[in-house]
């Protein structure tokens, strides 16, 4: 019999892993790509965001009520549409999204340790990608606390920009209220809200925890929903300290917008932002090392074929195996694949994902309506619609 997987973690871990999540790397850019859609308006672009997220993030919190199981997913699918065809490939799709992605981030995060240290880039890769498996291998207890601590920190960097931002002379922008031209102000608005919907992707990692979490049928939901509304309160206000301080020809230029909120509100230069990056980025890698292999560990129980990586290792109480494949395949992926449209292509799969996802919920609540907990029916529609059209968008970016 496998062994199973160790239950250490609490409602505080779980909400630190979901906003650590979230609160990735890509506030750093993405910023003054929603600024160019919505002008000084895209503090309500982000907030949009949240609430385009906040009914699929609702179906993720009954289904883990429903099926506390790792490689949450597809075992959502699998169940909701009884298709274990559909649940093996929904969960191959997450892992595959997942490791990509974490590559996409290492070898962002090897740039900027190489941009400030001199330090060899695949020698950054190696290394970095080498310690973060070996962390994740350690336990989850381990590498959650971590990411935490790496989330404080960059939380720290994030309440800097904002202190700046909020201290800085107000720019003719804002005082204006300037909108971009050529589009009307809540299609401004809400093509921010669609773009900005691809920093809040990273809530669903939660449940592929839960064969880990003390009492998941109570704290997953939770965990889900307070780390959507802190995510969306931050991104918010780091939003507000930009467009408030800094002219928007300058922000949605710039590849680096909160660095330049520094450079505007205090002077000199923002390295320290660069610094604050790197642990962004090693959050991020971990955080999918950790969901990938639990979606791997827990695809491994529904499949034959993949039953050598249902194991947890006696010691650690973490599937070492699984582990060890994903981290090898991340630091490959930072090393030898072209991820030029790594962004989109992520997003678009989970978005493919998240329809399936309220899909099932649908039908799964016609067929056994009762659940520890339960959202109304028009929530899983709602977020079915919405994520829906967040894919089209996604398409037609790509296209």
């Amino acid at each position: 019999m496998a062994e199973p997987l160790k239950r250490r973690i609490g409602l505080g871990l779980l909400t630190a892993y979901g906003v650590g999540v979230m609160v990735g790397a890509g506030i750093y850019v993405l910023v003054g790509a929603v600024a160019a859609d919505a002008g000084v308006w895209a503090p309500l672009s982000f907030v949009l965001a949240g609430v385009i997220a906040a009914p699929t993030a609702l179906s993720y919190a009954e289904f883990s009520s429903r099926l506390p199981e790792a490689a949450g997913e597809a075992v959502y699918v699998g169940k909701g549409l009884s298709s274990e065809a559909m649940a093996l490939l929904v969960g191959l799709a997450v892992v595959a999204a997942g490791t990509i992605s974490a590559g996409a981030v290492l070898r962002g995060g090897a740039g900027y340790l190489t941009a400030a240290t001199g330090f060899d880039g695949t020698y950054a890769i190696l290394v970095m990608g080498g310690l973060l498996t070996a962390v994740a291998i350690a336990g989850v207890l381990e590498s959650l606390a971590l990411a935490a601590l790496f989330t404080a920190i960059e939380l720290i960097g994030l309440v800097l920009v904002v202190w700046a931002g909020a201290s800085a002379e107000v720019s003719p922008d804002w005082s204006a209220m300037v909108f971009p031209p050529g589009l009307p102000l809540m299609t401004g608005i809400g093509l921010g809200g669609v773009l900005a919907f691809f920093a809040f992707i990273g809530f669903e990692d939660i449940v592929n925890m839960a064969e880990e979490v003390r009492d998941p049928e109570q704290i997953l939901p939770k965990a889900i929903l307070i780390s959507l509304v802190l995510t969306s309160i931050i991104y918010a206000l780091v939003c507000w300290a930009a467009v408030r301080a800094v002219p928007l020809s300058d922000l949605t230029q710039s590849q680096s917008p909160l660095a330049l909120v520094w450079q505007v509100a205090r002077g000199g230069d923002a390295n320290f932002l660069s610094a604050i990056a790197v642990f962004a980025a090693l959050n991020g890698i971990l955080a999918q090392i950790v969901m990938a292999s639990r979606v791997l560990f827990g695809l491994g129980r529904r499949n034959a074929a993949l039953g050598v990586f249902h194991q947890a290792s006696a010691r650690f109480g973490t599937p070492v195996l699984a582990t060890l494949l994903i981290g090898t395949l991340v630091v490959l992926a930072a090393l030898f694949v072209p991820l030029a449209r790594l962004a989109e292509l992520t997003s678009t799969v989970l978005l493919s994902v998240f329809v399936l996802v309220n899909l099932a919920l649908i039908r799964m609540k016609r067929l056994h309506p009762g659940a520890g907990f339960r959202v109304p029916m028009m929530v899983p529609v709602v977020g079915l619609l919405l994520s829906a059209l967040a894919l089209s968008v996604a398409i037609g970016g790509m296209l």
